[in-house]
């Protein structure tokens, strides 16, 4: 099956649930659109939260950012990844890059290299089933509160709450790399680059 045939999996971006500053959510939206169409497929796809220690991690090619050369540095991002035979792919709602776009091709354009960076902006990457992502992940959205004025970081989006049986907000436990805790595997960029750099 070719990349073309499964990005029909997904509709064109401008149709995909977004909200900006809400990465997360964004794709447990993605990811519930292949469980609802074909969850046979869900296998293909890993969740990855992008993050450090500092919550300090420069990602280029960003929407967000006000100019291509220079990188926006987030607390953290969150993205989904598909492979497919020899191939994989990176569906980044946040992205000026294509969606969706090559691995190989995201690695270079948007993560670069941690040669030239402080240490402090050092990725490090969570990678999690997609299934798994779905039946665990929960947000009540208080970390996008500002502690001082009660008010909203960024307006949050229309849709319900994700929340689950278990869990009404445990997004820290996805966010933080710690090695051995919370859910799937923390990869450093070489680890993380093996891992989805089939071809």
């Amino acid at each position: 099956m070719n990349a073309n045939q499964e990005h029909k999996l997904f509709p064109n971006r401008t149709e995909c649930k977004y909200a900006s500053c809400y990465c997360e959510e964004n794709v447990w939206h993605l990811c519930d659109w292949i469980r609802q169409h074909d969850a046979s497929r869900l296998d293909s796809f890993h969740v990855v939260f992008i993050s450090n220690e500092t919550r300090s991690v420069p990602l280029w090619m960003q929407t967000r950012g006000t100019s291509l050369h220079e990188p926006v540095v987030w607390d953290y991002h969150v993205i989904l990844i598909g492979t497919f035979g020899s191939r994989s792919w990176v569906y980044d709602l946040d992205t000026r890059l294509d969606f969706p776009v090559l691995f190989s091709t995201y690695l270079a354009k948007a993560m670069r290299s941690d040669r030239g960076l402080l240490p402090q902006f050092f990725r490090k990457f969570r990678v999690i089933r997609t299934d798994d992502f779905l039946r665990t992940f929960a947000s009540d959205r208080s970390h996008m509160i500002d502690p001082t004025s009660a008010e909203w970081l960024a307006p949050p989006p229309v849709w319900s709450l994700i929340q689950t049986p278990e869990h009404t907000n445990n997004i820290q436990d996805f966010i933080g790399m710690a090695a051995g805790q919370g859910h799937g595997q923390v990869m450093n960029l070489d680890q993380f680059k093996a891992k989805f750099s089939l071809q």
